[in-house]
């Protein structure tokens, strides 16, 4: 729409002589986003983007659409009409537009604000996996068909459904879906990442897009299904994500940029396929020959008389496990990649969101715990340093974007949640006690800011922020978890490292204001019933009492880290003061013997401790 109709000289004629035109990013205003996507949909019975909605002057919407074209083509209704008859319309009818925009918003807030308490169940957990095992594609993994989208929070869930319930579908549903992914175009074999979604079944033809969120909860996924499955080669594509973030997605000032365009030179795709003769140029006949082989590159092409790098059709365990041909492989990718550094390269969106940052430091420090590298460890560590000087104000308030030296817009509830999850998993790899006050301190600004007192859960914006036509509560786990589900989860993590009751009643309280929607559709909820997982699990609660750079200590802490333990909680017991403040209930839990000891406890009851690795590992092996 921009190219055609917002950049058009007759367009721009009608629009700045009859309206004011606003346009909005919906990332840097997901408020406006999701109340006017609302409206929308409530208005069209259906929604997207581009999204198009006409409002009266005081905010309040009477027309809405998506996709318009210039003129009125294919059943779709042309801009310029549309422009006209409203102007005509608001000059003739203005009062019963402006009622019926009235009655509108009363109508959509009234129905938004109909909650029905319902408790979720144990049963509303295995309705979600008989779901996807509905909806699971046999032949390429991955869920429905095209377009197929990642979802990697679907994934998330469904490996905590096999280490409760022991269902080895579950597994299989990820370790498949997983493995396409990664077989597929909608992974940069050149150059490393996931594209935003597959166009069609096999997860060959991305939309070259490349989101830093989707690479954050991907490399998450493939870090935890390393811990599940002990599979190499998922150590390897976690790797592989979070460096492509660390080369061309991270700022000088150590922020995270949100993404990397589908098109360039006016072309999407244009940067990432090749034609079979300019592989074999740079690679010579004979080893151009051996690249074109393995990764499906022909003189005919894959996508549209070009080739999209792929290995669908090999397979990828016996090509991992053969060190020789892997590694002359990646010997020729580093060769392809430096020849394509030379092209036009897509356009970088080079705004620094807070949520999304959020979800990439807990991505480092999760893969940096996992695979016990500091690098990874090093940039959440440098990533939150960077917030924490230029997205917190003076005052405390978190704000929610950064560019070109600008801090802007009051944080939104995806800020906090996610911020604070990266913070929880920060404390968990480094136990420095710092990372887990900030998450705490920040905690308690988002009840402040965004708890609904009246019925419970979390607003969208702040009641400091502008006060729109609606305030939402979000709980749908859409491309991006909700910032509801994340909270949930974090609340009870928080309520499990310190005690803090009060943190798992509001969480019992979401459950319960939340339960009659995610019923409605219990898989579009899979992180929200994470958090449902998680408070109906015994969760096992660990604390090492040592010195964190003691031998022992190191190896007792690795232990833990190798395994995939996601309903357990971890403290270090150094006997400092800051730690027994938050949780004074490990004041007792300490050395024995000047050896450092680990305390393993589950359900309100706790083992002996213990001073032996191998008797540590013993009590580790229990199913969660």
């Amino acid at each position: 729409m921009e190219r055609e109709s917002f950049e058009d000289d007759e367009v721009a004629e009608i629009l700045n002589e009859y309206f004011i035109s606003i346009k909005v990013d919906r990332e840097e205003r997901p408020d406006l986003d999701s109340i006017y996507m609302t409206f929308c949909q409530a208005l069209t019975g259906h929604g997207g983007w581009p999204m198009t909605i006409f409002m009266t002057p005081d905010k309040k919407p009477f027309y809405a659409g998506t996709y318009f074209p210039k003129r009125s083509k294919h059943g779709y209704p042309g801009l310029i009409e549309i422009l006209n008859k409203i102007k005509d319309s608001w000059r003739l009818k203005k009062e019963d537009i402006v009622k019926e925009s009235h009655e509108i918003v009363e109508s959509v807030n009234t129905f938004a604000k109909h909650n029905v308490r319902e408790g979720l169940s144990k049963e509303d957990i295995i309705d979600v996996f008989e779901s996807f095992k509905e909806m699971f594609d046999e032949v390429h993994g991955g869920f429905g068909t095209r377009p197929k989208f990642p979802t990697p929070h679907n994934l998330l869930f469904l490996l905590r459904y096999w280490k409760v319930f022991g269902e080895k579908k579950a597994l299989d549903m990820v370790q498949k879906t997983l493995d396409g992914m990664y077989k597929g175009g909608i992974f940069d074999h050149i150059g490393f990442g996931f594209s935003r979604y597959s166009t069609d079944e096999k997860w060959l033809v991305p939309h070259f897009e490349k989101m830093l969120y989707d690479n954050a909860l991907l490399a998450i996924t493939y870090a935890e299904s390393y811990q599940a499955t002990n599979k190499r080669l998922y150590k390897k594509i976690a790797k592989n994500v979070l460096d492509y973030i660390i080369r061309d997605m991270t700022s000088e000032e150590d922020g995270f940029y949100s993404a990397e365009d589908a098109d360039s030179e006016g072309v999407e795709g244009k940067f990432y396929v090749w034609p079979s003769d300019e592989i074999k140029n740079i690679l010579g006949k004979s080893d151009g020959d051996v690249y074109c082989k393995y990764y499906d590159i022909t003189e005919y092409g894959n996508f549209e008389g070009m080739n999209i790098p792929n290995l669908i059709e090999e397979d990828i365990e016996q090509l991992d496990n053969d060190l020789e041909l892997s590694n002359k492989l990646d010997v020729l990718r580093e060769k392809l990649f430096r020849y394509r550094e030379k092209r036009v390269h897509p356009h970088k969106d080079d705004k620094v969101l807070t949520s999304w940052n959020g979800l990439m430091i807990a991505a480092m420090a999760i893969v940096g715990r996992v695979l016990d590298d500091d690098i990874y460890t090093n940039k959440a560590k440098m990533a939150w340093r960077f917030i924490s000087h230029k997205l917190i104000r003076k005052d405390g308030r978190l704000l929610a974007r950064y560019r070109d030296n600008e801090s802007a817009y009051l944080a939104y509830l995806d800020d906090y949640a996610f911020l604070i999850w990266g913070l929880i998993e920060l404390y968990e790899t480094t136990f420095d006690v710092e990372y887990l006050k900030r998450a705490l301190s920040l905690n308690e600004d988002m009840i402040r800011l965004f708890w609904d007192d009246n019925e419970g859960g979390f607003y969208l914006y702040g009641e400091d922020s502008e006060q729109l036509i609606m305030r939402p509560k979000d709980i749908y786990d859409g491309a991006i978890p909700s910032g509801n589900s994340i909270a949930a989860l974090n609340m009870l993590k928080l309520f499990k490292l310190t005690g803090d009751k009060d943190l798992e009643k509001r969480v019992e309280n979401m459950f319960e204001i939340f339960g009659n929607k995610v019923k409605a559709n219990l898989i579009s909820h899979s992180y929200f019933m994470i958090s449902l997982l998680f408070s109906s699990t015994p969760n096992k609660e660990i604390t090492i009492a040592g010195d964190r750079h003691e031998e022992t200590t190191i190896d007792m802490i690795n232990e833990i880290n190798k395994r995939f333990l996601p309903f357990t909680t971890v403290l270090l017991n150094d006997e400092g003061q800051d730690i027994y403040e938050i949780a004074p209930f490990i004041k007792e839990q300490k050395e024995i013997d000047n050896k450092p000891t680990a305390y393993v406890c589950e359900g309100f009851a706790c083992n002996m401790p213990v001073t032996d690795k191998e008797k540590l590992i013993k009590l580790l092996k229990d199913r969660n």
